[in-house]
């Protein structure tokens, strides 16, 4: 399918044609719903962690004798039920990562890039560049475009004018397009690409290629 490409000040710079196969698939809530989830999972640090009773060291002594008080017969003062004793069940340093097929992977973000497509809410820009990092100048262009909340996939290397100006803008990502994923898609309005980042966008997830 056709779509406008735009310019940073929201003028007409041609058209660009977007693959069916990337741009227009058929919307998988469940898809991206796993996706997402993979994604928040791998990155949980999983350093939680709290002191077995094996790992406390408190007296081992009985504190009062065994029989005749009515009291339960402790012989440690390490039992979970004691203050500074080891916690039950409690976190243990491990990892969150679970495992997705890549086919999976690249189905969720094919999904992603069509839901926005499918919304109207998918813009094309020429290029993502800056003369200075200017926040004002930024602003400015994204009130042409009519986007508050956005995220921005540049090119290879995303220019540092731009990600400088962008970086004091609430609600506004810009990504390198290797970094394109399905959860910083979906958690922003708008999706604004580069025609760099939809040339490798196609390469990546075109027909018989891997992620």
């Amino acid at each position: 399918m056709d779509h406008q490409v735009t310019t940073l000040d929201g003028g007409s710079a041609g058209s660009i044609a977007l693959p069916d196969e990337i741009f227009a698939v058929e919307p998988r809530a469940d898809i991206l719903q796993r996706m997402v989830r993979w994604q928040l999972s791998k990155r949980q640090a999983g350093t939680h962690k709290t002191k077995t009773r094996g790992e406390i060291s408190l007296t081992t002594a009985k504190w009062y004798k065994q029989k005749g008080t009515g009291r339960a017969r402790h012989g440690a003062k390490s039992a979970p039920q004691f203050r500074g004793g080891g916690k039950a069940f409690g976190p243990v340093v491990r990892s969150h990562a679970s495992d997705l097929p890549k086919k999976v992977r690249k189905l969720a973000l094919r999904t992603a890039l069509s839901a926005k497509a499918a919304e109207g809410k998918l813009i094309v820009v020429e290029n993502a560049t800056l003369k200075e990092p200017k926040t004002a100048q930024l602003k400015g262009h994204f009130g042409k475009l009519g986007v508050s909340s956005v995220l921005v996939i540049a090119g290879a290397e995303v220019d540092q004018n731009f990600a400088r100006a962008a970086a004091n803008i609430a609600h506004v990502d810009v990504l390198p397009q290797q970094g394109a994923n399905v959860y910083d898609i979906l958690r922003r309005d708008t999706l604004v690409l580069t025609k760099d980042a939809v040339k490798h966008l196609e390469e990546r997830l075109g027909e018989g290629t891997g992620q």
